[in-house]
């Protein structure tokens, strides 16, 4: 059976039910649960993006957050954590997490009318590559970022930033790999969402 999502008017007042294929169709609002992971190494502060499986209906093969997903109607906010364990084979707890409150937006396209209400949390770990245990046909590599330079790629200060992280080739193996990458390589969210992600992360820490 389709998913199932609960939807809403613009100030965030439930109006109902409905399939995720119509959620995106008719632009509904909806919630969805974010998880952003970030990590110290030599004093300086990385953020974890997922990449997307070439496969995916929406944004194939480009860089995403870190762990995310719909919450579907019968869900809790809680209830959102079971994304980073089915992604990223990462076990959560919630009261690992630190709540980022909610944000708003939306992206329009061709395809697809997005309009969501972002649960959005931070988890400040130690985690490193090989903790990872990816679900291919939704994720098929992670990097790592630079938190400061992540914040100049979406506030137009740099053009690309350096990367580095793992892929799972088509034989199933991992990848090691380093390049730069640019603001087209990532889900098209509009830049002010992710400065502001950015400025309540380091508001937290």
């Amino acid at each position: 059976m389709e998913e199932q999502l609960r939807i809403f008017d613009q100030n965030k007042h439930p109006i109902g039910v409905a399939s995720r294929r119509d959620v995106h169709h008719y632009g509904y609002w909806h919630e969805v649960f974010h998880c952003w992971m970030i990590t110290l190494i030599e004093d300086e502060y990385y953020v974890y993006l997922q990449l997307r499986s070439p496969f995916k209906k929406d944004y194939p093969g480009l860089y995403d957050i870190t762990a995310a997903g719909h919450l579907l109607a019968d869900e809790s906010v809680e209830d959102g954590i079971r994304e980073v364990e089915e992604e990223l084979g990462i076990s959560v707890q919630y009261e690992d997490l630190t709540s980022l409150d909610t944000l708003s937006y939306q992206v329009e396209n061709d395809t697809i009318i997005d309009k969501e209400f972002a649960n959005v949390f931070l988890l400040n770990s130690r985690l490193q590559f090989d903790d990872f245990k990816l679900q291919v046909e939704e994720v098929t590599g992670m990097i790592r970022v630079k938190l400061n330079d992540f914040e100049q790629l979406w506030s137009h200060q740099a053009d690309q930033v350096k990367a580095c992280g793992f892929k799972i080739g088509v034989d199933g193996r991992s990848q090691s790999f380093e390049e730069r990458i640019g603001r087209e390589d990532f889900v098209a969210h509009d830049g002010s969402f992710y400065r502001e992600v950015v400025r309540r992360i380091k508001g937290s820490l």
